[in-house]
């Protein structure tokens, strides 16, 4: 859910996406709640994969371990550009805690702080 990446530095992101009316995220003619907060993790994940790839590195598979603060004032519509951005707050080992927020039409219409859990060596296991 990232159409555009507008900025990247070590420790921040921005973002530009439009919702669209296939999107699974929405409800009815409103974007979810569920889809402001994986829109943010979609441009935390953005940025972990643009820092990767300039690193030569591989890309990590992240997992969303939790949100915390979740402040949503308005469900954008349907063709609504979504502007947003993440802060790096902290990073140990394969856990980084970010902040986000998300803009629409000039107006903040949710932030957050997510806790995201990195696989290392892009493994993923099944029992």
């Amino acid at each position: 859910m990232v159409d555009e990446l507008v900025n990247v530095t070590d420790d921040t992101c921005s973002t530009k996406f439009t919702i669209r009316a296939d999107n699974v995220l929405l409800d009815e003619n409103s974007f979810s709640e569920g889809g402001l907060v994986e829109n943010i993790a979609q441009t935390a994940a953005a940025h972990a994969g643009f820092v990767a790839l300039n690193k030569n590195e591989p890309v990590k598979t992240g997992f969303i371990g939790a949100v915390t603060n979740l402040k949503i004032t308005e469900l954008p519509s349907n063709g609504s550009l979504l502007e947003t951005n993440i802060k790096i707050e902290n990073q140990i080992f394969d856990v980084t805690l970010i902040s986000g927020q998300v803009s629409c039409e000039g107006r903040l219409v949710a932030s957050c702080e997510m806790k995201i859990f990195l696989l290392p060596d892009n493994k993923i296991t099944s029992k």
